[in-house]
């Protein structure tokens, strides 16, 4: 039989429509997969912030972790001078700076904190510009740019040095733990270099000691050159920068300064009247030498060749006497036996004799 025209138009039509229904449905669920892939701008937002120089940002430790915060006014200033960044805002790149931190701090990418020392120190007129500690600000949760800390709280990414550097690790101990191993020349090598950078960072503090003590001895003014050199905190640029900070703190009283001036002039001279003598210093410099040159000359070879010498010497002739009798068997034995119970017998009849002897010519008187 044969199917009404009718009927196969409709089956058409239908088909037509379910494959339109499943490209619709294809193409809802691509979008959403788009929008999930895609970053959100606030995060993108506050890591390219976070990885800038402008923004001045110190780290602390806030309940038992290390974070990195900022000042609100630190942040109003960023952004009058950075307004770019709002670009990546895209949608909300009109917004104002504090409703830009407030959306920051309703995503949890900022916390909002407060100075755990709220109190002056003695001898300080004002509170600490960047405190070492802090704690969570359960008050209000919104942006202020007066007295306020804001610490952010995602993890930084990673530079790619860093990654090279956490793979060098490995490598460097290694390297370290074979240094017995290592060529003279290398050893030499090494062992100046690494003596040479000691040097260098002992007298740079030495130096910068001295030249505190000076200026706070004869001027009343605290200087230390190299301020952040023994700052945990401190980046690299600031780690070296040379002039020091203005004195907020109030100037030392005479006293003080009379006193330590007394205890520095005590220490100079004792020192200089304990100071060991030529001869001294040359058995000390003897030594130490002797001590580097073991270390510099020590090799396989001589721990081999010293286990060595440390085994016990075996005498040749005993070894032979030795084998010797080894070699001649019980038999032998037993015929050395014989001719020492011989010789036993025959000393006992002599002394027997003699003794009856010395009888018979005491009755014959």
């Amino acid at each position: 039989m044969k199917k009404p025209v009718g009927a196969e138009k409709k089956r058409v039509k239908r088909s037509s429509g379910s494959a339109s229904t499943s490209v619709r449905d294809s193409g809802s669920d691509s979008q959403p997969r788009k929008q999930a892939v895609k970053k959100d701008s606030f995060q993108l937002f506050a890591e390219k912030v976070r990885d800038h120089k402008g923004l001045e940002s110190r780290w602390a430790v806030m309940e038992q972790a290390r974070v990195e915060y900022f000042r609100g006014k630190d942040f109003v200033s960023f952004m009058k001078n950075n307004p770019d960044f709002k670009d990546i805002l895209e949608e909300d790149k009109d917004l104002d700076t504090d409703d830009i931190a407030n959306v920051l701090l309703g995503k949890n990418l900022l916390v909002r904190c407060d100075r755990v020392t709220k109190t002056l120190r003695p001898g300080k007129k004002k509170l600490s510009t960047w405190p070492a500690h802090l704690e969570i600000f359960r008050d209000d949760q919104s942006f202020s740019e007066n007295d306020a800390f804001f610490a952010w709280t995602f993890e930084k990414r990673h530079p790619l040095w860093q990654t090279l550097l956490s793979f060098f690790w490995p490598v460097l101990t290694l390297a370290i733990c074979l240094f017995p191993v290592y060529p003279h020349r290398c050893k030499l090598i090494v062992l100046y270099s690494c003596a040479g950078i000691l040097l260098m960072i002992l007298s740079l503090l030495f130096v910068r000691a001295v030249a505190f003590g000076a200026m706070w001895i004869l001027l009343g003014k605290r200087v230390w050159f190299f301020p952040n050199i023994l700052a945990e905190e401190a980046t690299l640029k600031e780690l070296f920068r040379f002039w020091p900070k203005k004195d907020e703190e109030e100037p030392p009283k005479w006293t003080s300064r009379l006193f330590y001036t007394v205890v520095a002039i005590v220490v100079v001279m004792l020192l200089r009247r304990h100071a060991p003598d030529e001869a001294a210093r040359a058995r000390y410099q003897r030594r130490m030498s002797n001590i580097i040159d073991d270390v510099l000359e020590w090799s396989p070879k001589l721990a081999l060749s010293g286990l060595m010498e440390n085994q016990q010497p075996v005498n040749i002739t005993d070894a032979a006497n030795n084998s010797s009798d080894s070699a001649g068997g019980p038999d032998q034995t037993e015929e050395v036996d014989l001719d020492e119970t011989q010789g036993e017998d025959l000393e006992e009849t002599q002394g027997k004799e003699e003794a009856e002897g010395w009888t018979d010519s005491d009755l014959k008187t």
